[in-house]
């Protein structure tokens, strides 16, 4: 089945958000949703939000699913909004709790914080699947880029969150932690293994060089011939090379602070203290 696939682009964090629709129904998921924060106040807005939130209404549709492809380290998850507002289910990767140990250590989160992936309603692992009304969704699991991260083949589309994306723009960085660079490269071998014909939809795109236009969708068949990491034939053993020594020099997303804190709690934020008021930590030299 070939869904219908409405894209919300957020220019402030490079984000794509996916209504993915049923075609021939009013069942659809959200995919990667956006709240939108500024650091240097604090303050959050639900503008991005509510851009899927009228789409959605105005179309009538329903929400069966709120999916994440994995703990974002570069925008904050809408996720309870959107469930507040139009229901469904939030759905991540089973390997949540290795990201919730891990970064509850980073961020030295006391025995109130569950690490058992509780936060979200569905846990999903490789080979499962989900429907959206008549639509089915699989589940592939793809680490490398988070030990969490999922690609959810919904019909003949694949989202791919951060594993890949656009041809002319490579791969996602491996260097998390959690991350790794072979793990990585193996998982993309599960997408290239799809129909070549397979449309892939990115969670982000930053405009290749050369490019004038913000992009999101591609094939299977297009990043095997052209992606300038992994296509037209590169080894495992130059990827592994190459996203080592790019690694090593790209400086932290600016929003992963928070980013992480509210993400691995499925877009809450922590538990006010006693003045009502919820509190990020920034852990000193402690990324």
């Amino acid at each position: 089945m070939t869904p219908k696939i409405h894209a919300f682009f957020d220019e402030a964090t490079n984000t794509i958000t996916y209504v993915v629709q049923e075609p021939a129904g009013r069942a659809c998921a959200i995919v990667d949703s956006v709240l939108d924060f500024d650091y240097a106040s604090g303050h959050t807005d639900t503008r991005s939000a509510d851009a899927v939130v009228d789409f959605i209404q105005k179309e009538g549709l329903e929400v069966a699913w709120i999916l994440e492809t994995h703990v974002h380290a570069d925008h904050l998850s809408a996720a309870p909004y959107l469930q507040e507002r139009l229901g469904g289910k939030i759905g991540i990767g089973e390997k949540i709790t290795v990201v919730q140990d891990t970064f509850g250590k980073i961020f030295n989160e006391g025995t109130r914080f569950q690490r058992d992936g509780s936060q979200f309603d569905q846990l999903f692992k490789e080979g499962d699947s989900f429907h959206i009304g008549q639509l089915r969704g699989d589940v592939l699991h793809t680490p490398g880029h988070t030990p969490a991260c999922l690609t959810y083949v919904i019909g003949d589309a694949a989202f791919v969150g951060d594993t890949l994306f656009m041809p002319d723009f490579g791969t996602a960085r491996c260097d998390f932690p959690g991350g790794s660079a072979e793990t990585m490269w193996d998982s993309i071998q599960k997408i290239l293994a799809l129909p070549d014909d397979t449309r892939i939809f990115v969670c982000h795109d930053y405009k290749a060089e050369g490019r004038d236009q913000y992009a999101w969708e591609t094939t299977v068949g297009a990043q095997k011939r052209l992606n300038k990491h992994i296509g037209a034939g590169k080894s495992r053993e130059d990827f592994i090379r190459m996203r080592t020594e790019r690694d090593a020099q790209l400086a932290m997303p600016k929003l992963i602070i928070p980013s992480l804190q509210v993400n691995m709690r499925a877009g809450q934020m922590p538990e006010p203290e006693d003045n009502g008021i919820s509190y990020l930590k920034v852990p000193v030299n402690g990324l």
